[in-house]
């Protein structure tokens, strides 16, 4: 699975095209290195999302380990267990 549709599946992100812009900005990491929307993710990767909203702001950057890649649609409840946050 790609890593932007993971990213909207999983609803750590809202929009594909959100997460496409992210991972074009370079604010997306697959395994600390950066991430093209189309590099395929699998179980045991991580995702750091680097958070660079207002350049007053300090960056956040937050670190998730793939638990599932999903097949198919994914509800809301069943999102959060595609993932578990490490940093």
């Amino acid at each position: 699975m790609r890593v932007d549709k993971f990213l909207q599946l999983s609803r750590l992100v809202k929009r594909r095209n959100a997460a496409n812009a992210l991972c074009s900005r370079g604010n997306v990491l697959l395994n600390n290195h950066p991430a093209k929307a189309g590099k395929t993710v699998n179980v045991g990767d991580r995702i750091t999302i680097i958070s660079d909203r207002l350049p007053t702001e300090d960056t956040q950057e937050l670190t998730y380990e793939i638990l599932e890649v999903p097949t198919g649609n994914v509800s809301k409840t069943r999102a959060t267990t595609l993932y578990r946050l490490i940093d």
